[in-house]
């Protein structure tokens, strides 16, 4: 079983003169040297290195402390999720799945090797507690695919303790760099060795230019969609906190501008796209619809006086939800491993590096796309205006929910246009996050109630009391009145949001 820690770190270029003395830093009472540890890692990328495009890095290290495989996520600057599993001849099933969505169905090959001779001191404070652990690597690179080259270099690194305050690595930085050592221009070992070992050095590919038409700026937005898939697919798949909603949302953005510029990409083309893209969405929200419904009905249980508590509802709650949440992962990982789900990235690829442009793809942004956003708002308010006149009950409870997917869509097709817009979009946007807030409150109440009738139908058969379930049923569906008795008003101050694009 795969391990993960968060690895805070920093790198600087390494000068003759090696380390300075580092007992001047605040907080360090004592420097304490390790020896040198000897390490062998083959990294592992496709041969168009996709794993190190995503600034991903596989390898397999032998020597030190933590020997195995090591699979590193980017989390932001001098920040990265460190994935380690024990030392094995080929690739664990588990670190295979977590680079899928980036390598698909492409071959895993041995890309570079680094051999380093790691000098390590441990900076400890007054109790004998590691702060962190800096070490001088004396690197060796040489690239194992056709054509390669070799590299050497040495470099300074220092990588905050497991727990330890980010703040004093600025400590540290600032003690090296008054000794002059300067920060390294590269992030990782990797990056250095592929930039100084392959067989043809050309020069940094020329940045995106602004976006300029109006496709520019729907196939940006797009763009941004398909890397969060592909971005978030290992953290769903590792159970991260949120990344099934993230990539849930993703999709539905994606599906929703393919909807909303069917006047600049080709709805034929990307209809057929957008049926996979609803079909991933459902999937994820088996686990998604689950997660929102255990925090909503255990919170709402936690507000019930024990004296009115009838039997084992908490209990019962949990059972239900561990049940839901056990089914609904395994199937999703299945989904994540199927031919269709890869397929459907492939596709996302292909349409953006040769996109389905219509007539007005090629137009100045500003008209197509504010037409587009114009015509999602008034869809949003013909099936408000219909909620708000609908008596209460089912057909008001479908017509809300209907209201609150075109708001989706009003908002999708607005953050995609705001490049453009400017600030009548992001007043849009915010509008319609509010109404979509509003509305879903509404949702979550009809699916809660759902749920609590299915519960209560399961302790009566066991002979419990269904008395609980019973108050809490009444109690949500006083939060679905006061959303209807609060839309008309919201609705009111909302409807003009529109009139500035």
């Amino acid at each position: 079983m795969a391990d993960t820690k968060r690895e805070i770190e920093r790198k600087y270029e390494s000068e003759d003169s090696g380390l300075p003395d580092l007992t001047g830093v605040a907080g360090v009472a004592a420097v304490l040297d390790k020896g040198v540890a000897h390490l062998d890692a083959t990294y592992y990328d496709t041969a168009d290195e996709r794993l190190a495009a995503s600034s991903v890095t596989l390898r397999r290290r032998t020597g030190g402390s933590d020997a195995g495989w090591h699979l590193k996520f980017p989390v932001a600057p001098g920040v990265r999720d460190e994935i380690h599993a024990p030392l094995s001849g080929t690739l664990p099933g588990d670190l295979a799945g977590l680079v899928r969505s980036r390598v698909r169905h492409g071959e895993l090959l041995p890309v570079v090797r680094l051999r380093s001779d790691r000098d390590v001191r441990h900076l400890v404070d007054a109790d004998g507690r590691l702060l962190a652990e800096v070490s001088v690597d004396a690197v060796r690179a040489d690239r194992l695919t056709a054509g390669g080259g070799e590299a050497q270099w040495t470099e300074i690194e220092v990588e905050l303790a497991d727990g330890g305050d980010p703040a004093f690595l600025d400590k540290v930085d600032k003690r090296l760099r008054k000794a002059g050592i300067r920060p390294s221009a590269s992030a990782s070992k990797l990056a250095r060795a592929l930039a100084e070992t392959a067989p043809h050095r050309q020069g940094a590919s020329a940045p995106a230019g602004e976006p300029v038409t109006a496709s520019d700026h729907v196939l940006a937005y797009v763009r941004v969609q398909r890397d969060a898939i592909v971005e978030l697919d290992p953290a769903v798949r590792r159970d991260a906190e949120d990344s099934v909603h993230s990539m849930r949302v993703a999709t539905r953005r994606l599906r929703s501008t393919f909807k909303s510029y069917g006047e600049i990409l080709d709805r034929t083309v990307t209809d057929p796209v957008g049926d996979e893209l609803k079909w991933l969405a459902g999937e994820l929200g088996l686990d998604r619809d689950r997660e929102v419904l255990t925090e909503r009905l255990t919170a709402a249980l936690d507000e019930v006086p024990a004296t009115l508590v009838r039997g084992p509802v908490a209990e019962r709650m949990h059972t239900w939800a561990r049940t839901e949440h056990g089914g609904a992962r395994g199937r999703l990982i299945g989904v994540l491993d199927s031919r269709r789900y890869l397929a459907l990235l492939d596709t996302l690829d292909a349409l953006i590096a040769d996109p389905p442009l219509r007539k007005a793809a090629g137009k100045k942004p500003r008209k197509p796309l504010a037409k587009a956003v114009r015509k999602d708002f008034r869809k949003v308010a013909g099936l408000v205006e219909r909620a708000v006149e609908l008596e209460p009950g089912t057909d008001r409870d479908v017509a809300i929910h209907e209201a609150r997917k075109k708001t989706k869509r009003a908002r999708y097709a607005a953050e995609a246009a705001r490049p453009a817009l400017g600030k009548p979009a992001k007043d849009l946007v915010k509008s319609m996050k509010a109404l979509q807030n509003l509305l879903g409150e509404h949702q979550d109440s009809v699916m809660a109630r759902q749920a609590l009738r299915e519960l209560s139908a399961v302790a009566h058969a066991a002979g419990e009391s269904a008395f609980t379930y019973g108050l809490l049923h009444e109690r949500e569906e006083q939060r679905a009145v006061r959303v209807e008795t609060e839309l008309p008003g919201f609705w009111e101050r909302t409807k003009g949001g529109a009139a500035g694009l």
